[in-house]
């Protein structure tokens, strides 16, 4: 039985197939742990495109949301740029943080 393997493995095509095979596995520039290295970079590419788009959409919604809304575009401005209307003073409360 022993003999029949080694027969296999000297026959020349055998040795040369199972050489090619081991070489692009472990010691091409394309081996099989920087594909697997790659295939996870794409997957996390791939996760954070969804989320870029997402955060996009709700981007948008808010601008559209802010240009259609009168009180909600000074609601926003008041909060987000501390505007006001004349004659008007605020009054900026910060809050220590507790310890």
């Amino acid at each position: 039985m022993r003999l029949k393997i080694l027969a296999f493995f000297r026959n020349f095509y055998v040795a040369t197939s199972v050489l090619f095979v081991l070489w692009l596995l472990l010691f091409d520039t394309n081996d099989l742990l920087s594909q697997w290295k790659l295939y996870f970079k794409v997957k996390e590419a791939q996760a954070q495109e969804k989320y870029f788009i997402r955060k996009k959409k709700e981007v948008e919604k808010n601008r559209r949301e802010l240009n259609s809304d009168d009180k909600l575009l000074e609601k926003f401005a008041r909060e987000k740029y501390l505007m006001k209307k004349n004659k008007e003073e605020i009054f900026v409360i910060v809050e220590k943080a507790k310890k």
